[in-house]
């Protein structure tokens, strides 16, 4: 139970957090129209299993007004010279990265929630392993200590210290 609150606290933060980042980045963060000077190079092997190939091109844009740019941009495979795209840049007309969306945030939040209740949990079971540990050791501490006290009487030996020939029965 304490791993899964450790979970959803660990998720509610990471949400927060990045929610507050993304308001952030999207205030520094403009859309603009870029248009390509040269051919799409073809993409290369997508990075990630699932990813979208992006192919890249030369590209003018103006950000902020009537500043021209230029410069490499990601675009749709085989964008011929001329073809119109969105990309996002900075404040200062760099391109750079779109601000973070809520399912990126969700995933995130999710996985790091989830990682959070996993830690939890293995702490949680191996402190109680520690201490199941411990007081089998005491018990068995007690058990072999009663033991030799009673052991003697049991199996009819003497006892320790009682001198040979006699019986304490």
């Amino acid at each position: 139970m304490i791993s899964l609150i450790c979970g959803a606290v660990a998720a509610g933060a990471l949400w927060s957090n990045g929610a507050e980042a993304d308001r952030e980045l999207a205030a520094h963060r403009h859309q603009v129209r870029a248009t390509t000077t040269g051919p799409a190079k073809d993409p290369p092997v997508a990075a990630r299993y699932g990813s979208t190939p992006q192919a890249v091109a030369p590209a003018v844009w103006e950000q902020p007004e009537n500043v021209r740019r230029s410069g490499t941009v990601h675009v749709p495979p085989r964008t011929p010279r001329g073809g119109t795209v969105t990309i996002w840049v900075d404040d200062t007309g760099t391109p750079a990265r779109p601000p973070g969306s809520a399912a990126d945030r969700a995933l995130t939040s999710l996985s790091g929630g989830s990682v959070a209740a996993a830690s939890a949990g293995a702490i949680g079971a191996g402190a109680l392993v520690l201490v199941r540990r411990r007081a089998e050791a005491r018990r068995l501490a007690a058990w072999e200590r009663e033991w030799e006290r009673v052991e003697p009487v049991w199996s009819g030996r003497l006892r320790r210290g009682s001198p040979p020939g006699t019986d304490d029965d």
